[in-house]
């Protein structure tokens, strides 16, 4: 690592101490002129490099590396089904893409441009996928590492348990975590069941979002800024509107936005370490109780409350058996006017209810 270049929790610290504005932030940061751009592209991405250097404020470019579990070279065995030609031809096409990356980090880093690359997650083993990726990469202490999780759905995308694990291992590998890039619909669920996703909910956030402003939308509650914003890409860029065209490449360029110049961006780029954890919802009392299956519990619990609070009172059992089971949890309070009170409920225990599971890794 270079002397001069920072990295993991040092980096991160540096970055939610630089100067935010929340209008300037939120609210089409492109069009500062102070703020870098960064562009990032997969191998079909056509560029004229010598057009697109000349755009000053062009920072960093990151580059799609490995795509789901490596391709089989010899191509023996079922392959999923594939045909034998299929799959050599996938395998010619991995050889040229992996070629592509290599060069572009060459001319890229060699033109004083930062340099990232991503992971596309798709369902298979996550630790294969992990090692796939550091194989294809070969990243730099100074380079930026991206965990590419394009939407919920395990059918198609690696499920966001095992991309805890993915990062996990990049760790243990590198000393360092990779980025999250991610979508607003995936960012929300990983925000708003942090207490699950413990690790993802941590990461520095690449925040894909196609709208001028964000304000209303981000942080959602976890993340206090963005790493970069994706705000320009095939999807709202023509040849007549563009938030922002990239001379010598074509409308489907993926363009991104940080809060801050090229030189802070510089300092915090390979980031590497956990952003510090947000506190879980408080619950002002919690009753736990271990009985028999065919026991009963009854329980009392007060709670006070004033004027425009709230106050939660959550009934847990655990069964011998392991199954769910509710009870009756009378609550009284003194509540101030314009408060509703019930004076019973009966609570079932939810997944909502925090639930602390083993990970993998656990060094954060």
């Amino acid at each position: 690592m270079k002397p001069k270049q920072l990295s993991g929790l040092a980096a991160l610290l540096l970055s939610t101490a630089l100067p935010f504005c929340a209008g300037a932030a939120d609210m089409e940061p492109w069009k500062k002129p102070e703020n870098a751009i960064v562009i990032d592209a997969y191998e079909l991405n056509e560029i004229d490099w010598s057009q697109m250097l000349s755009d000053k404020r062009i920072a960093g470019f990151i580059s799609k590396a490995s795509d789901g579990l490596p391709e089989s070279y010899s191509c023996r065995g079922d392959h999923n089904g594939d045909t034998f030609a299929h799959c050599k031809t996938m395998w010619r096409k991995y050889a040229v893409s992996r070629e592509l990356y290599e060069t572009r980090r060459l001319l890229a880093r060699a033109k004083g441009l930062l340099w990232g690359a991503y992971h596309l997650a798709r369902p298979g083993n996550p630790v294969d996928q992990a090692n796939h990726f550091l194989d294809y990469a070969n990243p730099q202490d100074d380079e930026m590492m991206v965990l590419d999780i394009e939407g919920i759905d395990p059918e198609n995308y690696m499920s966001l348990e095992d991309a805890q694990v993915f990062a996990g291992h990049i760790r243990t590998r590198t000393g360092r975590y990779p980025v999250l890039y991610t979508n607003h619909a995936t960012a929300r669920h990983i925000a708003a069941n942090r207490d699950k996703y413990r690790i993802l909910s941590r990461l520095p956030l690449w925040y894909a979002r196609y709208k001028p402003g964000i304000t209303g939308s981000f942080p959602m509650g976890n993340w206090d800024n963005y790493a970069l914003w994706q705000f320009s890409a095939a999807v709202n860029c023509s040849k007549r509107r563009c938030p922002y065209r990239v001379k010598g490449a074509e409308n489907d360029i993926d363009v991104n936005v940080a809060s801050m110049t090229k030189t802070q961006l510089k300092a915090v780029w390979a980031f590497g370490s956990l952003l510090p954890e947000k506190p879980f919802e408080p619950v002002d009392d919690i009753l736990t109780a271990s009985i028999p299956v065919t026991g009963t519990l009854t329980a009392t619990a007060q709670a006070a409350a004033s004027t425009g609070a709230s106050v939660q009172t959550t009934g847990a059992i655990t069964l011998a058996s392991g199954t769910i089971a509710s009870f009756p949890v009378s609550v009284s309070a003194s509540v101030g006017a314009g408060l509703a009170v019930a004076g019973a409920a009966t609570v079932t225990p939810t997944r909502r209810m925090v639930e602390i599971t083993p990970l993998n890794y656990q060094d954060f």
